[in-house]
């Protein structure tokens, strides 16, 4: 019986990558986002996809949205906590309560929201959450204060969910994907000092796999996936 996963953020960059993947792979996979014409485009292609309309700051979406999962596959086995936002870079003292609040809402409190359901739907059968940290969790870019924090505070919703998981064996780990070639990433690259390198997001696809398809025996808590050459490692 093919397994089922969510992928948050399914309609672009790496979690669109990611949900094509899994599909090639045979898995059932819900994908939810804001855009349904973006997440129509992929899901139209296969007979094991849905999608779903859900924006993840919004507690009652996010129940529903799971709830139809459900409804659809039968039961959860993974999610992929993907959804994030990259606000307009600031230096600290210029970064805009709203720019703030917004990073907030949707790379903390959805990754939140969306673990929490799937916690709740697992803790019967057991599952696995993976969260998208970004290395920004380790180490920041400039002018991207709102954005890192929260970065930062995934790594401890992480290691407490992981926790909290284990007696109901409920796995959760957090992969950190640095310059995977996204629209995100493209805009930085707009407005980067210098060249950037960058990595397919297909790869970080196959890394989201890898982790997903471990026996719920098995976690990977922490996994860094990036651009061989981008400056992160040393100084570069």
């Amino acid at each position: 019986m093919a397994k089922t996963i969510i992928v948050t953020g399914a309609s672009s960059g790496i979690g669109a990558a990611t949900a094509k993947k899994f599909l090639n792979e045979g898995w059932n996979v819900a994908m939810l986002a804001r855009r349904l014409e973006k997440l129509d485009e992929i899901s139209s292609k296969y007979e094991n996809a849905v999608s779903i309309v859900c924006d993840v700051t919004k507690e009652d979406a996010v129940q529903k949205s799971f709830s139809k999962v459900v409804e659809h596959f039968g039961e959860i086995n993974v999610l992929f906590n993907n959804a994030g936002i990259f606000p307009p870079g600031s230096r600290f003292d210029e970064v805009s309560l709203e720019a703030w609040q917004s990073s907030v809402d949707v790379n903390l409190t959805g990754m939140f929201l969306c673990a929490r359901e799937a916690f709740r739907h697992m803790a019967a059968s057991g599952g696995r959450i993976i969260n998208n940290g970004s290395i920004s969790a380790a180490t920041p870019r400039p002018n991207s204060a709102a954005y890192t924090a929260t970065k930062h505070a995934i790594t401890g919703l992480t290691k407490s969910i992981a926790l909290d998981g284990r007696d109901l064996n409920i796995c959760c780990g957090q992969i950190d994907i640095g310059n995977a070639k996204t629209e995100l990433v493209e805009n930085l690259i707009k407005h980067a000092d210098g060249p950037m390198d960058t990595m397919d997001p297909k790869d970080a696809a196959n890394a989201v796999l890898h982790m997903a398809s471990l026996p719920l025996s098995t976690n990977v808590l922490s996994m860094t996936i990036m651009a061989n050459k981008m400056p992160f490692v040393g100084r570069g």
